[in-house]
Order: structure tokens, then sequence, then C-alpha cells
């Protein structure tokens, strides 16, 4: 069993192929071995039958656990109610002597999760399959990760807190060590880190976490490096966190990402906001186009777009541009 797993961390890549469709989303290419395994055969002789309730989950685990819920796991909790019980066993290990559960679950918190909640929703028959393997802690991080790179459902921010966790418990706080193992290249390691250590005045003012994204990190880390910058990235990021929530309460559409950044961004920095009324639009730092003034009152649009241009984001900046012009008149240097 120690040889299947360190085979998996061995051959499988960190750059994951197209996924492969299942009924009940996308399987990793983790998930695609271990769905192999059934009771009774070859290797699967250390797959057990479990309650959820007869195992933690390992505090290495990227996932953020309590954010699940039978409403983002609907589509898996539907699949294995079908099937009776999860096709793809959750890796689990034995706790040391003396621990209050005997297994501790490294990978599989959807499942476990899904599990649980059949349990106690009219299924209590239904167990939960589960391989158990022998992996140190750092081992542990390298499978959890690798399955977890190749959901979308996980959100980089907590991918990214994981990482900051993991580079000083299992890499001795040398990120070059880490980058090696988990087959990444020092500056994307560094850009999550940085993620990472977004305040969380900043967080909290996106719509949700999964918004926030290292390239909006990429942005604003310099920024936060200087004050009084960053005091005024802090003081608008509450400003606008108050304002997504009361349009939370009100159940309406909240801030999109782009126009947080922008007005992050606004904030920051006098010379960006003499940029933007100046009629340039930038996305992420980058000018894109520019807004002209007519004599009749109104404005014209130029833009040059990338191909690979985030259009959400596009339209967003585009929209803060024009509400800007209404009460920033251009001059005729920036027409």
């Amino acid at each position: 069993m120690v040889g299947l797993i360190r085979d998996i961390l061995n051959t499988l890549s960190y750059d994951p192929p197209p996924t492969i469709e299942a009924q009940d989303g996308a399987l990793t290419r983790l998930d695609k071995r271990l769905s192999g395994l059934t009771l009774g055969t070859g290797v699967a002789r250390n797959v057990v039958r479990i309650r959820p309730r007869e195992c933690s989950v390992w505090d290495g685990n990227p996932r953020n656990v309590p954010g699940l819920t039978a409403a983002n796991c609907r589509s898996l909790i539907d699949s294995i109610a079908a099937e009776g019980g999860n096709r793809i066993p959750v890796l689990i290990r034995l706790t040391p002597p003396g621990s209050a559960l005997p297994y501790e679950l490294l990978v599989g918190s959807r499942r476990r999760f899904s599990i649980d909640w059949l349990n106690h929703n009219g299924r209590p028959e239904l167990f939960l399959n589960a391989l158990v393997v022998e992996l140190s802690d750092e081992e542990a991080f390298r499978v959890a990760d690798i399955e977890n790179r190749e959901r979308e459902d996980i959100s980089e921010l907590d991918r990214a807190r994981s990482y900051e966790a993991a580079v000083g418990r299992f890499y001795a706080g040398v990120q070059s060590r880490m980058a090696e193992a988990l087959s990444l290249s020092n500056s994307q390691l560094s850009r999550l880190l940085s993620l990472a250590q977004m305040p969380v005045e900043v967080v909290d003012s996106f719509a949700t976490r999964d918004e926030l994204r290292v390239r909006h990190s990429e942005v604003l880390t310099p920024l936060l490096r200087r004050d009084p910058e960053r005091s005024r990235i802090i003081k608008a990021a509450i400003a606008i966190g108050a304002e997504q929530q009361q349009l939370a309460a009100r159940d309406e559409r909240m801030i999109p990402a782009a126009t947080v950044l922008a007005r992050l961004r606004l904030a920051a920095s006098p010379d960006i906001a003499g940029q933007e009324q100046a009629g340039s639009i930038v996305v992420e730092g980058t000018r894109v186009g520019r807004l002209k003034h007519l004599k009749s009152g109104g404005h014209t649009v130029e833009l040059a777009i990338a191909p690979d241009a985030n259009i959400d984001d596009l339209l967003a900046e585009l929209r803060h541009a024009l509400e800007t012009a209404r009460h920033v008149p251009l001059s005729s240097e920036a027409a």
C-alpha cells in the first residue's frame, strides 16, 4: 500500500490534463487511480468501511472544511445516494494510541461530509469507504495538494493559506525546498504566499473568498507594503466590505471583484486616481483603453483587448470608468 501511494506521488504531474467527466463531476487523476480499488481485491484489502464520525480531519488539509455545506456538495451527495456509497475511497491513516478517534482523514473531506450528511438525513446504512495508508505529514500534504490542485471547488485563498502553513511546518521555512517538492517555480509559490498574507479587511471586501485571486494580490501586494497606501487600502476595504454586507442582506448583486480591485487601487494612490480621471481604463495594473469626451456630451471608447483578457474584469472596469467620467469631466488632453 505504501508503494501505491509513493507511486501516485512520483507519477502524477502537477499540471492537470483535461478533466475526466464523471457522474458526480470531474474526476481528478488521483480519483481515477483510487476508483479502481474495490473491497476484497488486490491492494484494496486496506479499504475499510467506517462511520464519518470515526475520523477527524487532518489539520494539514488545504480545504476549508467548515465551508462545506449540503448546497455546495449537492451533486456529490446525490451521486453517493444513488450509488449506495462513495466509490472513490477517501484516504485515512491510523491515529496514535490514546487518540480520541481511531482514524485521521487525509484526502476526501467532501466525501466524508456527504456520507455524514446522508447518515443524518435518511440514509443511516451508508458507510464511508476509506483506504488506510501510511504517510508522513509532508507526504500527506503533497497527496492532498495533488488532488486539490485539480479541483475547481477549492479557492485560491484556501490553497494559498495551506501553503503558508506548510512552508514552516514541513519545509523549515525554506520556500525553495517547498517549491521543488511541489513542482512549482519559486515565483509561483511567492505569489501564492502573498495572497495568503492579504489583510482580512481586503479579503472581506470581496463578495466571496472564491473571488479573491492571485492576480488581485499581485496588484495589491506592492501597495500594501507601503504607508500611507496600506492605511488607505484598509480603510477603503472596510467601507467596501460594509457595502457588500448591505447588498447581501438585500439579496442584491454584490460588487464584482474587478470593481473592488479598482476601488482599492484608487484609494491607495492619488496618481492612479488621476489616471482614472483622465479617462484611462486599467485592468489589473495594465492600461487597456481610454474614454474620449464627445462635444455632444457622450463618450467614445477605445480598447485594446488581449486574446486572454478576462472579459468580466474588463467590463467591470469599463463600467467604473464610465461612472467616474459622469462625475469627473475628462480634460481635452485626455480626449
